[in-house]
C-alpha cells in the first residue's frame, strides 16, 4: 500500500530520493574534507576508510529500508492506535516494519554501494576467493545486526513509550561510528562496541582481515568470519526482547 501510494507521484518520489541521497552523502563529504588536510586517519588511508564507510552505510541502508519505521511504535502506543495492529491477521512486527514504508531510503543504499564499489577497486588488497566471499557475508550479517538493533529499540519503547531518539542513538549513531577506523577511539570504547553492543562485527573486525589490518583488541583471526554468528545471536536476543515487550503491553488504559 505504501509503495503504491509513493509511486502515484513519481516525480515527487524521484526528487525525494535524490534529496535523501544528497543528505546521506554529506557524511561522506565530511570524510573527504578531512582528507584534504591529512593523508591518513588513525593510520588508515582514504580507500580503506571508504571500505569501512561503504560496508556500514550499505548494511544500515538495507536494515533502515526494512525496519526503519520501528520508531513509530512509541507514538502508536501513546495514542492507542497500536491496538489495531493486534487484531489484524498478520505478525505485529511485520506490520510495524511496513508502517509508512519509505522507498526513498533506497538513496542511502545506493550511496553506500557506490562508495563501497569505488573502495573495492581502490584498496591495496591481494584479493583471494575467501576475501571475495567475505564481503557479501559482511553486508548480510551487518544488515541483520542493525535489524536486531531496530527491533530491540522498538521493544524498549514498550517500557519507555517515547524512546525513538534513544533507539536512533544506537542505529543511526552506530552507523556513523563505524564509518571511522577503530584506531581513532579509546580502547575502552572499542571494547564496549565489541563485547557489549557488537557493532564492531558489522565492519571493523571482518574488514581487518580483508585489508590485512591488525584486529581490534587483538582478537583471534577466526573472528573475521563470526559476523553471521554474531548477527544470529543479536536477532535471537532482539526477538526475545520483542516478545517480552509485546506480552507486557497493556494498552493506553483510557
Amino acid at each position: 500500500m505504501w509503495i503504491r501510494s509513493t509511486m502515484i507521484y513519481r516525480t515527487s518520489f524521484a526528487l525525494t530520493m535524490a534529496g535523501n541521497l544528497l543528505v546521506t552523502g554529506l557524511d561522506f563529504a565530511t570524510i573527504l574534507l578531512m582528507f584534504t588536510q591529512v593523508h591518513s586517519l588513525g593510520g588508515w588511508s582514504l580507500p580503506e576508510i571508504c571500505f569501512l564507510y561503504g560496508l556500514s552505510a550499505t548494511a544500515f541502508g538495507v536494515a533502515d529500508l526494512v525496519l526503519g519505521s520501528m520508531d513509530v511504535l512509541g507514538a502508536r502506543i501513546r495514542d492507542g492506535s497500536f491496538d489495531t495492529l493486534l487484531v489484524r491477521p498478520a505478525p505485529v512486527l511485520a506490520q510495524i516494519g511496513a508502517d509508512r514504508f519509505a522507498l526513498r531510503r533506497l538513496g542511502r543504499i545506493t550511496q553506500g554501494a557506490v562508495v563501497l564499489g569505488w573502495a573495492l577497486v581502490s584498496v591495496d588488497v591481494a584479493w583471494t576467493p575467501a576475501k571475495v566471499l567475505l564481503v557479501p557475508l559482511i553486508l548480510a550479517g551487518g544488515a541483520a545486526i542493525f535489524c536486531a538493533l531496530f527491533v530491540a529499540g522498538a521493544a524498549f519503547q514498550f517500557l519507555a513509550q517515547d524512546a525513538a531518539e534513544v533507539q536512533n542513538a544506537f542505529t543511526y549513531g552506530g552507523t556513523t561510528l563505524l564509518q571511522y577506523p577503530p584506531t581513532v577511539f579509546g580502547k575502552d570504547f572499542v571494547r564496549g562496541v565489541t563485547f557489549m553492543l557488537p557493532l564492531a562485527f558489522v565492519n571493523w573486525v571482518p574488514a581487518a582481515y580483508v585489508l590485512g589490518r591488525p584486529y581490534p583488541l587483538r582478537l583471534p583471526a577466526w573472528t573475521a568470519w563470526s559476523t553471521p554468528l554474531v548477527a544470529l545471536g543479536c536477532c535471537v536476543l532482539a526477538g526475545a526482547a520483542w516478545r517480552v515487550g509485546l506480552r507486557s503491553y497493556r494498552s493506553t488504559g483510557s
